[in-house]
């Protein structure tokens, strides 16, 4: 038996009754379930706690070998308050979960990229302020979980961010993936912050429209098969 908590990533319909869902997982990183009988009127499981972005404790039979477990329990593990009824702050979730669900493949424990992911999900539903920043904020910091943190010398000594090469530099370099002046200096003050702080960072709309395109190419040059996600556009159009 496996007892962990888990993040929804994804779920389909399968057969009449059943769910097979992607779930994030504390302790086996990512795998996917089935959950039989969860589509009927009298069924054990809830199908709504099987949904997209979904924070729960389960209970499954578990073999490494398998490629799907079935699901024995599932109940909440934290109930969202203000996301399920939000429209911005369900379209700023949806958006960082489709990041994490792109970019995250691995089937072994992770244990702080799991908290990262759990309490940033946390935080927008219980957050009072300004939610702008966040969607960039969590890439940022998303980053250095996988692999890929910005690096080099600080801007006092170099104008330009390298997406592709993922240092400050002060040559142009020769290609064309990298960042203007303007925002070499907002990306490095994204750098300064954690996730929960990002708040106190000041950058213009147009400023942030653009840093989110490049944030979204720094991942496609940095992870492979990294597909573009389709959430930003609804994002992108509920900040206007």
């Amino acid at each position: 038996m496996l007892h962990t908590r888990g993040i929804v990533f994804r779920t389909v319909k399968y057969g009449e009754t059943s769910v097979i869902a992607d779930i994030y997982t504390e302790k086996k990183g990512l795998q996917t379930f089935i959950a039989g009988g969860v589509r009927k009127a009298k069924a054990k499981i809830s199908p709504s706690l099987l949904q997209v972005m979904s924070l729960v404790d389960l209970v499954s039979y578990f073999r490494e070998q398998k490629e799907m477990h079935r699901l024995k329990e599932i109940k909440s593990g934290y109930w969202f308050q203000e996301i399920s009824r939000d429209v911005i702050k369900s379209s700023v979730g949806l958006f960082m979960l489709e990041i994490a669900q792109k970019s995250i493949k691995e089937a072994e424990e992770n244990l702080p990229l799991f908290n990262f992911l759990w309490n940033s999900l946390v935080f927008v539903d219980e957050n009072r302020g300004s939610l702008a920043n966040i969607p960039l904020s969590f890439m940022m910091n998303l980053s250095a979980y996988l692999g890929f943190f910005p690096g080099g010398t600080t801007p006092e000594d170099s104008t330009i961010f390298d997406l592709q090469e993922g240092h400050f530099t002060d040559q142009s370099p020769g290609h064309t993936y990298y960042l203007s002046e303007d925002e070499t200096k907002a990306w490095w003050s994204l750098m300064q912050f954690d996730f929960d702080q990002c708040q106190s960072i000041s950058i213009s709309r147009e400023t942030r429209k653009d840093l989110l395109r490049q944030m979204i190419l720094y991942y496609r040059l940095h992870i492979e098969n990294f597909k573009e996600p389709q959430s930003h556009r609804i994002f992108e159009s509920v900040f206007h």
